[in-house]
């Protein structure tokens, strides 16, 4: 195994941190660079906070034109689309469209629950070797449906759990009110739920800020405030970085910068399918205990996560379709705190909630772009959508091994830039 490369990390959210804790692990010198103040102030700030596995889904799957052109209806829809003249918008959709089939929803959530999978157990291997924290919570996950209707299609997703051994339950109404005990008081919305005991909470921010400190201790070295221009080329190699501060070389470079890492590729002649999808959450205060979740709902009617982060609850989900915007609407706000006041009625302070917005970077097929690309030292850990959290520890210690040499332990051959090849 090659050891003590320079390797060079462009991105300090939640995936540039875990890669560049893998690295250092390993014996390299690694250097992160972001343009902000401090590590996970973008996209990796205020998410809905599930570790979820289990629930690894791409949005593209059969039915979902039809059901997207409902939503584009609803008053409090999960889907919002604003056309705007974008090439990217328009390839990203055709693309995801063609996503809409059976046979490529098998294939997609199969890889993505493999690499989901496979991030858990590396988090929890993080967890006992550094007793990290993050108010994380062991305590499983539950879809709830409202409807009899949405309880009846889970078989798709039910077959792929069973086939890749992830324990699941089927709930009725009762059995949802057992995990979820707050449900009790709404029981005449409750349909029934598929809960996923092994899936996991936590503050992607907070984590993201310990491991930071973790890596620093390994002599990784952060470099905040440092707008980064672009690539420096030579023939099939990438020789630096050019940045606002400096140009900074080294041996390996980790595009990590999430939605913006097409824009910062595209120059090399390189074509990341990377579009930013738009979320939303507020975070409010608990003020009655008893009636807040004790982990993540997800409730499919809307789309949204209610999570419990220690003494707040995260309400996080929609995905809006507009380009590179970060305006906070507050009819986005008034479907968050629908869903949430829907079934934790009077749990927490509304009116004291902080309201968030981040730009979740997408990929047409739902799995993240990770490896190699055509430029031998240039590595992506891009495009985990509403995953990156999720799938930070695995997609960190996969691209570490592919620097270093080693051997991933899963197989990774359908997760680089290669699979959109024609």
């Amino acid at each position: 195994m090659e050891v003590n490369m320079k390797v060079l990390i462009l991105g300090s959210g939640v995936i540039g941190v875990t890669t560049a804790y893998y690295l250092a692990k390993a014996g390299h010198e690694v250097t992160v660079l972001d343009r902000q103040p401090g590590p996970g102030l973008e996209t990796s700030f205020a998410n809905a906070g599930e570790i979820s596995p289990g629930y690894a889904s791409p949005w593209a799957g059969p039915g979902i034109p039809q059901k997207a052109l409902r939503w584009l209806m609803m008053k409090h829809a999960p889907l919002v689309l604003r056309p705007r003249p974008d090439p990217a918008m328009a390839a990203w959709l055709l693309s995801t469209l063609r996503n809409c089939t059976a046979a490529r929803y098998k294939v997609n959530k199969g890889r993505m629950v493999r690499l989901a999978e496979y991030s858990r157990e590396k988090l929890i291997e993080l967890r006992a070797a550094t007793g990290i924290r993050y108010d994380e919570r062991m305590q499983g996950t539950l879809q709830l449906f409202r409807y009899q209707k949405q309880l009846d299609g889970i078989g798709k997703d039910v077959a792929v759990l069973r086939e890749d051994g992830v324990p699941f339950e089927v709930l009725d109404a009762d059995g949802c009110i057992g995990a979820e005990p707050a449900l009790a008081r709404v029981r005449g919305l409750i349909a029934g739920g598929l809960r996923l005991p092994n899936d996991e909470t936590g503050d992607c921010f907070k984590f993201t800020n310990a491991l930071a400190a973790l890596a620093e201790g390994l002599g990784v070295r952060f470099r905040y405030g440092v707008a980064i221009k672009g690539f420096k080329a030579s023939g099939a190699r990438i020789e630096g970085v050019e940045t606002s501060a400096e140009t900074f070389a080294a041996d390996a470079y980790v595009a990590a910068l999430g939605s913006y890492t097409p824009g910062l590729v595209r120059p090399l002649g390189l074509r990341v399918p990377v579009y930013p999808i738009k979320g939303y959450s507020i975070t409010v205060p608990i003020v009655a205990a008893e009636r807040a979740p004790v982990s993540t709902i997800m409730d499919e009617t809307y789309k949204i996560a209610i999570t419990r982060l220690g003494d707040r609850i995260r309400v996080g989900g929609m995905a809006e379709v507009s380009g590179f915007s970060a305006d906070l609407p507050a009819a986005r706000r008034a479907t968050l705190e629908t869903s949430v006041s829907d079934l934790f009625p009077e749990s927490g302070d509304l009116k004291a909630a902080t309201y968030w917005t981040g730009l979740r970077p997408m990929t047409p097929d739902g799995t993240p772009v990770i490896g190699r690309t055509p430029y031998p030292n240039l590595f992506l850990n891009t495009g985990h959508g509403t995953l990156g959290w999720t799938m930070a520890c695995g997609s960190g210690r996969i691209l570490a091994d592919m620097i270093g040499g080693a051997l991933p332990e899963i197989a990774t051959d359908d997760l680089g830039l290669g699979r959109y090849a024609g």
